[in-house]
C-alpha cells in the first residue's frame, strides 16, 4: 500500500503538488490523470525517489520513505515516461544490470526473463544495442527490466507511448497479472478510454491539487455513468463545445 500525506513539491515558485492526499491500495491498478502539468509526473517521480517534497509524507506499506529508502527502493520498480536509458548497452546488458541492482542471480530471473522476452518479442533483439532500438523496442526493453524483480509495487509513467497495438494489449494484461497477485500498479496516462477500462481506482490532477480520488465504478455513478472522457472534462472545466462552435461559426462565415 502507497499512503501519500500532504505532499507538496515547488520548482522555484511554480507549485507543482499542494497537499497531496492518495491512498493506493495493494492489488488494485491505480491512475493517475491530468493534463500536462498538473503534477502526474512529479507525484511519481518522489514515489521514486527522483524528486525530494519540499514537505508531506510517502509511506510504503507503513514505512515511511524519507527513513527507509534504500529497503523501499527494492520493492518498487519504475518505468519512466522517456525510455532512454543506459543507450550504450544491449538489451541484455542492461536487464543483467537491472538485475545486479536488485540483487537477482541469473538462475532467479532466467524464466521470467525468458517469457518476457518471448512475449514482447525480443527474441531477436537482446543483443542489439538500445541506441539502435525505435521508441516503441526501447520500451519494450524498459518494461522487460521492470518486472525481473516481480516488484511488490510497479509504477509506471505514460507507460503506452510508442508501443505498437499488441504490445499495448500485453502490457494490459501484465498489469492486470501483478494487480491480481496482490501487487500494487500505479500509471499516469493521458488516455481516458485506457483509464476507464483498466483503472480499479484512479486520482484526477490539476494544477497539482487533488479534484478526484476513489473508484472508477463510484465516480461513474455519480455522473449518471457518462463516459470518463466527459466527467474529465466536466472536472476539470475544460469543455471547449462553445470555442468549438465560435470557431465553426467562423469558418461557415
Amino acid at each position: 500500500m502507497i499512503e501519500i500525506k500532504n505532499l507538496s513539491k515547488n520548482y522555484d515558485d511554480k507549485k507543482a503538488l499542494v497537499d497531496l492526499n492518495l491512498t493506493v491500495e495493494s492489488g488494485k491498478i491505480f491512475g493517475l490523470l491530468g493534463h500536462n502539468g498538473a503534477g502526474k509526473s512529479t507525484t511519481i517521480k518522489s514515489l521514486v525517489s527522483i524528486h525530494k517534497p519540499n514537505s508531506g509524507s510517502i509511506k510504503i506499506n507503513g514505512m515511511e520513505l524519507s527513513q527507509h529508502r534504500s529497503e523501499i527502493k527494492k520493492m518498487i520498480t519504475y518505468v519512466p515516461d522517456t525510455p532512454d536509458v543506459f543507450l550504450q548497452l544491449t538489451a541484455s546488458e542492461y536487464w543483467n544490470l537491472v538485475a545486479k541492482a536488485y540483487d537477482l542471480n541469473d538462475e532467479d530471473i532466467l524464466p521470467l526473463r525468458k517469457k518476457l522476452v518471448e512475449l514482447f518479442h525480443m527474441e531477436n533483439r537482446q543483443n542489439e544495442v538500445m541506441s539502435n532500438f525505435s521508441h516503441g523496442i526501447r520500451q519494450k526493453a524498459v518494461l522487460i527490466a521492470s518486472l525481473l524483480s516481480d516488484p511488490a509495487i510497479w509504477v509506471l509513467d505514460e507507460p503506452f507511448q510508442g508501443l505498437d497495438p499488441q504490445a499495448v494489449f500485453d502490457l494490459k494484461q501484465l498489469m492486470k497479472v501483478q494487480a491480481n497477485k496482490g501487487k500494487t500498479v500505479l500509471f499516469s496516462t493521458h488516455d481516458l478510454q485506457m483509464a476507464q477500462t483498466l483503472c480499479d481506482d484512479l486520482a484526477i490532477l490539476k494544477s497539482g491539487e487533488l479534484i478526484y480520488e476513489g473508484s472508477m465504478t463510484n465516480l461513474r455513478k455519480q455522473y449518471n455513468n457518462e463516459s470518463l472522457e466527459k466527467i474529465y472534462l466536466q472536472l476539470t472545466d475544460s469543455d471547449d463545445s462553445k470555442l468549438f462552435n465560435e470557431i465553426e461559426g467562423e469558418v461557415n462565415a
